[in-house]
């Protein structure tokens, strides 16, 4: 997760992208979550590559770790050389079983993960498979190779970005071979290429597929993951603080609205999330992200990402705005 996120600017300016909250909870954390639900074995260790954050959000991941009863490790990536130099920056970690997973991915899934194969990458078939790594199957299962963004597309089964591997000493192996004999794809280190080395030397890698797979890399990809965690999660957990103040006011659920929120004259919802302390007066606001003590009067808005201590007035429209601004 060392990544800027330029695609998720102004967003990105003042918060780390993986700690932008979907459904109340940042997505980092969603993602542990998720990933600590499929796993039969406890975790033990979670390493966060992260780059330049602060101490700040340093400690908001290690508790993150500790939230599924793992211990937190903090490593550096100090330049963006590809996702297989990201990966062996956590050396120390890269021991026995471990989950490999990209931070601005989060998924549905109703399994297991079977720790007793060599290796499994998630997968989930797409329109258009161009834009990211793909893998090819054999009649048993097995992949048969893997590509990263092909301009041809051999497949439409692409790589979510989360892998198990039952022996991280062959893949520190792998990505050793990578660093020392400068193989890069596209510029960059990459870990597919790792992978594929390690599946033509026998390991038998196969896929599990979700059920839905939301991509947080963008603004519009952020909203609609929101709407989608809200839907599959409103059923089974709380997501309307008790300390709300609301006046003549209408929720439409699912939505999350966190402590000490004012609505006053206002429809919010369905799939609208709103952090703590923000003030919504005469608005309709509807499948958007709202974060903390912002203010938001005489709007209607949707389809939006409006970020921390923004203000808004007298507006009709989608919008993306950051951190401390303001549009009237």
């Amino acid at each position: 997760m060392a990544g800027m996120g330029k695609r998720m600017r102004p967003h990105t300016l003042t918060v780390p992208k993986p700690l932008i909250p979907i459904a109340g909870k940042p997505i980092v954390q969603r993602l542990v979550e998720d990933i600590a639900k499929t796993c039969p074995e406890k975790i033990e260790n979670i390493g966060f590559i992260i780059g330049d954050f602060g101490p700040e959000v340093e400690e908001k991941l290690l508790k993150t770790a500790e939230k599924v009863g793992a211990k937190g490790h903090i490593f550096h990536q100090e330049e963006a050389l590809g996702t297989a130099h990201a990966v062996l920056c956590a050396r120390p970690l890269l021991q026995d079983k471990i989950v490999i997973a990209f931070a601005d991915t989060l998924f549905s899934a109703d399994f297991k993960m079977d720790t007793n194969k060599d290796g499994i990458i998630w997968v989930k078939e797409v329109e258009d498979p161009r834009a990211f790594g793909v893998v090819t199957l054999d009649q048993q299962g097995f992949i048969t190779g893997m590509v990263e963004k092909p301009e041809q597309p051999v497949s439409n089964l692409a790589i979510i970005g989360i892998y198990f591997l039952k022996d991280a000493q062959h893949l520190v192996r792998e990505l050793d071979f990578l660093m020392e004999n400068n193989i890069t794809s596209k510029g960059e280190y990459q870990l597919t290429d790792a992978l594929e080395s390690l599946r033509a030397q026998g390991n038998k890698i196969s896929t599990d597929t979700v059920k839905e797979w939301f991509d947080c890399g963008n603004k519009d990809g952020t909203v609609f993951s929101n709407q989608r965690v809200l839907a599959l999660n409103h059923p089974h957990e709380n997501l309307i603080s008790q300390k709300i103040s609301q006046e003549n006011s209408v929720i439409i659920e699912p939505c999350f609205i966190g402590s000490d929120v004012s609505l006053k004259n206002t429809v919010v919802g369905p799939y609208v999330s709103i952090g703590n302390g923000t003030q919504i007066e005469n608005s309709v606001v509807s499948n958007s992200i709202v974060q903390e003590n912002s203010h938001l009067k005489n709007c209607v808005v949707s389809g939006s990402m409006i970020g921390n201590y923004a203000k808004i007035e007298k507006h009709a429209e989608n919008l993306s705005l950051g951190d401390y601004s303001s549009c009237s």
